[in-house]
């Protein structure tokens, strides 16, 4: 495979949950934010609140960003020109949501070019209402995702990921047989069985009331965890949308008294 050293910052990317003393410069969370708005956008709808308390940002870190889609910003320019906003809130929500991703990923790349490391936190959605009080954030806009950000202090393995042939698509969407998906399971189960990714975090999910664990952390591994994740969690639209209706985004056919 080619290689330079934008493409071995990409490919040697992991989280990082540890990180030093060392409080990034002004002029490096301007660096890593420019970078982050020079991502390409539908609505330029991303935006930013940034939090450099350590003592209530997760694993410490020194910068803790949360990664927004701001339709109130998007709306108060539509004002401006004499427009009203028509576009549903599911698609608006769409464009948004790819706007703040994109934006996002730009400063994990930026971040990793300056010599800091990064990690996602993919639950923020489903606190949204907290970071509107802390924030007093007006309607219009949504907290998508956190972002933890520093200098590292530990120096971890890029995680797996899935084989190529599993991922990449040319002509028809490939079979999934046995074969298949054995080779991609075991790919990312033996690789985070030998980085000891579980043990190490205590990170294996309990299972519901009722069933038996035939797990071990000798076991268990990526495959079982997702499974886990997806198998036991969220059944119900409603605690995420009730989120969105709190930012003042109501997705058709779901309402909540607050949004009425």
């Amino acid at each position: 495979m080619l290689t330079n050293p934008v493409i071995e910052t990409l490919l040697n990317r992991k989280s990082i949950r540890r990180y030093t003393d060392h409080v990034p410069s002004d002029e490096v969370v301007e660096t890593v934010v420019r970078a982050g708005q020079q991502a390409p956008f539908a609505h330029q709808m991303g935006s930013l609140l940034l939090s450099r308390d350590r003592t209530k940002n997760p694993f410490r870190s020194p910068l803790f960003f949360i990664v927004c889609i701001d339709s109130h910003r998007h709306e108060a320019l539509m004002a401006r020109r004499g427009w009203e906003m028509v576009q549903n809130d599911l698609s608006l929500l769409l464009f948004g949501i790819q706007d703040a991703a994109l934006m996002a990923e730009n400063m994990v790349i930026a971040a990793e070019s300056l010599g800091m490391g990064s990690c996602f936190l993919g639950g923020i959605p489903y606190r949204a209402e907290k970071y509107i009080e802390r924030y007093k954030l007006p309607p219009r806009i949504f907290p998508l995702v956190g972002l933890a950000m520093g200098f590292p202090a530990e120096n971890p393995p890029p995680r797996p990921r899935y084989p190529l042939e599993v991922s990449l698509v040319e002509g028809e969407y490939p079979k999934l047989d046995d074969a298949l998906m054995e080779r991609a399971m075991s790919q990312m189960d033996e690789g985070y069985l030998a980085q000891d990714y579980y043990r190490q975090g205590k990170a294996m999910l309990p299972l519901e009331e009722g069933q038996e664990e035939t797990f071990t952390y000798h076991t268990y591994s990526w495959t079982e965890h997702i499974s886990r994740k997806a198998g036991q969690r969220w059944r119900s639209p409603d605690k995420l949308l009730d989120q969105f209706a709190k930012c003042g985004f109501i997705i058709p056919g779901y309402e909540t008294a607050e949004a009425d």
